[in-house]
């Protein structure tokens, strides 16, 4: 009879000794999901900024803006304008 309340004793122990670390497992998993979703969030945010920025950089009057500013390009006139025939080796320049 000792021996069977012995054995007994020994699995209760270890029954809540691993109900304690499925517990502990358990909320370890649940704090990790919820950083991974907060890092998610965030990432998704950060996202949208980053499309919001991606768009202003590409409004045509910005463009203009720094070609005319940093690469020193002009309007094109009829005066500029040089004309390449197919062909012949001749550059015809246009004359306003």
């Amino acid at each position: 009879m000792i021996r069977l309340n012995l054995m007994l004793l020994v699995a209760v122990l270890v029954s809540a000794f691993y109900l304690v670390h499925t517990q502990y497992e358990s909320r370890r998993l649940y704090t990790a999901i919820d950083k991974a979703n907060a890092q998610a969030k965030r990432l998704a945010t950060e996202h949208e900024q980053l499309q919001v920025q991606k768009r202003e950089q590409a409004t045509s009057a910005r463009v203009q803006q720094l070609a005319t500013r940093e690469l020193q390009m002009r309007p094109v006139n009829p005066g500029i304008t040089q004309y390449v025939t197919a062909g012949t080796s001749t550059v015809q320049e246009a004359r306003p």
